[in-house]
């Protein structure tokens, strides 16, 4: 009799489990859905047809993690959504190929809470060559295709870019610079009709652009920030 309880009693704590972790996944579902929807609000993230914006509420237990509202570790990831320019030009958007951000330490008040704190943010923001070819070659008015692609000498905060192809009837061949500063990216290329442009990224209050480098693929840029505030702004954002 003694073992037959052992065996009830084993099975019924396998099945407990079972359900806790079912009950776990489930929550940690719905959480990443709402922070979601609160994301593309907030920040404007996912606005084209094929935008995709995704959050992960990494570690388990999730509800162990929510009834003390601190997530250890919240990932942002957005892309092929587009910013346009600070003055609003014609034809000035630029798509962001990619954006992610490694949040640590969120705070929250609460499940429906409407925002949250992060510790310290992490993250990088990725612009392909085809886009920045894209937006010069409309900024640029008459004239062939322009073509942008990797240059040596990033520096800093300083991507270097070869600006290539005809303006107005004359041949150029420049070197670029997409500066990251803020919460903005300025593209400075000289001889063209539109030396500079200016956009402006939605990130969240206190993330801010670090570093930039022009690879092969494209221009990376690094982000960071602490005591990020997520959602609505303590600012008033």
């Amino acid at each position: 009799m003694g073992r037959r309880w052992v065996k009830v009693l084993a099975i019924t704590v396998v099945v407990l489990a079972v359900l806790f972790t079912v009950i776990d996944r489930v929550a940690v579902h719905y959480a990443d859905k709402e922070a979601a929807q609160l994301a593309k609000e907030k920040y404007g993230y996912e606005n084209t047809t094929d935008g995709y914006l995704d959050v992960g509420i990494e570690g388990f237990p999730f509800l162990t993690q929510a009834a003390g509202g601190d997530f250890g570790h919240v990932t942002l990831t957005a892309g092929k959504f587009y910013v346009d320019t600070t003055t609003n030009a014609q034809g000035g958007y630029l798509h962001i190929d990619r954006l992610r951000l490694d949040l640590r330490d969120v705070k929250v008040g609460s499940l429906t809470a409407r925002s949250a704190e992060a510790n310290l943010a992490t993250g990088t923001l990725t612009l392909s060559y085809k886009e920045l070819s894209g937006v010069v070659t409309r900024l640029a008015g008459d004239g062939g295709p322009l073509q942008v692609s990797q240059a040596p000498g990033s520096s800093g905060q300083a991507a270097r870019v070869k600006v290539s192809g005809t303006v107005g009837g004359t041949p150029l061949n420049s070197t670029g610079t997409l500066l990251a500063q803020g919460s903005e990216l300025s593209l400075t290329v000289p001889g063209a009709e539109r030396a500079s442009t200016v956009w402006r990224v939605s990130l969240p209050a206190g993330v801010g652009f670090t570093a930039a480098r022009a690879t092969a693929q494209g221009v990376e840029i690094s982000l960071a920030g602490h005591q990020v505030t997520l959602g609505s702004s303590r600012y008033g954002g």
